[in-house]
């Protein structure tokens, strides 16, 4: 089975061909294919991390839809004082297809 190490949208996820993650939001509309950097590559037993070798290694991925994370509520308070201060935060996302590794 081969698989990838790839940095993307300020994390590390692990990812094959066909699989589908979510990232943090990229900049592209629906279908339009993306680049990701591999940090690794297993392909069988054998694994390639070196900087050299990855370069020649690009992994692709469409995009498939842009999306909102959870809801979360930060909620502040001062006792004695009336201080109340309820805030609420989405993360923009991106789910992504990956569609191939070469």
């Amino acid at each position: 089975m081969v698989y990838a190490i790839v940095k993307a949208g300020g994390r590390q996820e692990k990812v094959s061909v066909g699989d589908v993650v979510v990232v943090d939001r990229l900049k592209g509309a629906e279908g339009d294919s993306v680049e990701l950097e591999p940090i690794l590559l297993v392909d069988g037993d054998k694994v390639t991390s070196e900087a050299t070798d990855l370069k020649k290694i690009t992994v692709t991925a469409e995009i498939v839809r842009d999306e909102k994370g959870p809801k979360i509520t930060i909620l502040k308070f001062k006792n004695k004082t009336g201080y109340r201060r309820r805030l609420g935060h989405r993360q923009r996302l991106t789910r992504l297809k990956v569609t191939g590794i070469k």
